[in-house]
């Protein structure tokens, strides 16, 4: 289907792309192409070999390490790798990780003004955005910012060869979430849509080969460049219900993020298709229905289906309810807080959408 528009704004891709096998070897000349010597490293606490092992290959380039990224951002963590940062003297970060990593290293940028390079490992997709989500005081918010967006992003298909499948089946879910809201977004253009529908389409047809085999180096290597098409896409356009019922739930009750936003997929672009026809590309990709063809694909993929077994009580749903009305933001269908907890309540119940 065309993704014809008579009128768009396209702002164009700012950030440089490293894409293939090996490419981590190419941080350091990316950082000093960046005009820059004293670079920390960053990780997760899981990842703080890694994170040595390519502060080692960095050699005089490398400031030093910091591993303490956590997921959702938290601003007292970021606060302390600050003060990392200065103690080592360092002029740029380089974040290598998931959507915890990447974010912290969002988080220095903004405050410092530093160059970000920025190593996926996963295919959750915050790297290519211009979007930051911290949390403080139990809450999450949610801004964006020239400042956020990395001016480097590697991604070397080598480094998810391990990921495990289950993770590797909600990253791959999240990343969808982007390429969904993407499509029906107030300021979707052609490019970014077509992004979109690609994506998709190389996750529907990927997932089952990861799952038959996750050591399968040509499936990892298209699930990643679906996953870089997905964060792209969602860099260039803005968010909607999906993403602010993914970061309330994720910010304020600490529930995993791809988790999150694998549950809440299939129902929240099912209640969106009911409001546009955005989303009829999708539907064809999916056997007819949008919601209830992410939901079978979540399904046969083994992701997880029920925010209750995340632990999220069904008290919680009229909490965050609530809290998702706070701020108003565009979406393609409109809603009241009804409407957000009957959706909460499937997502929690685990039932098929059957938009």
């Amino acid at each position: 289907m065309t993704q014809f528009q008579p009128g768009f704004l396209f702002p164009g891709i700012e950030t440089r792309v490293l894409f293939g096998q090996g490419t981590l070897a190419k941080v350091g000349e990316e950082i000093g192409r960046l005009g820059h010597g004293r670079a920390l490293v960053l990780t997760t606490p899981p990842q703080a070999g890694d994170g040595e092992a390519l502060a080692k290959d960095l050699g005089d380039i490398a400031a030093g390490t910091f591993t303490e990224a956590a997921m959702h951002t938290p601003v007292e963590v970021t606060e302390r790798a600050l003060a990392a940062y200065e103690t080592a003297g360092a002029d740029c970060v380089v974040s290598l990780g998931g959507g915890s990593t990447i974010g912290l290293g969002k988080a220095i940028a903004t405050r410092t003004g530093c160059d970000h390079v920025a190593v996926s490992t996963s295919y959750a997709g915050s790297e290519m955005t211009d979007i930051l989500g911290e949390t403080q005081g139990g809450e999450k918010t949610t801004r964006r910012d020239p400042s956020i967006r990395p001016e480097v992003v590697i991604y070397d298909v080598d480094l998810t060869l391990g990921l495990p499948l289950e993770m590797s089946v909600k990253s791959a879910l999240n990343a969808a979430a982007h390429a969904v809201e993407a499509l029906y977004a107030p300021d979707a253009n052609p490019v970014t849509s077509l992004m979109s529908l690609e994506a998709l389409e190389v996750i529907r047809d990927t997932l089952p080969a990861l799952a038959e085999n996750p050591r399968d180096v040509e499936a990892r290597a298209r699930m990643l460049y679906g996953a870089w098409l997905c964060s792209t896409a969602l860099g260039y356009v803005a968010m909607s219900l999906h993403h602010k019922l993914a970061h309330v739930i994720g910010g304020s009750f600490d529930m995993p993020h791809a988790d999150t936003h694998a549950i809440l997929l299939p129902h929240t672009a099912g209640f969106n298709a009911g409001g546009t026809d955005k989303l009829a590309p999708v539907a064809d990709l999916f056997g007819g229905s949008v919601g209830g063809g992410l939901w079978d694909l979540a399904k046969r993929s083994g992701a997880p289906l029920r925010l209750a077994d995340l632990g999220l009580t069904e008290a919680d749903l009229d909490r965050a309810a609530e809290i998702a009305l706070k701020n108003k933001y565009e979406n393609p269908r409109p809603f009241d807080e009804r409407d957000i907890r009957e959706l909460l309540q499937a997502a929690w119940e685990g039932t098929r959408p059957a938009n």
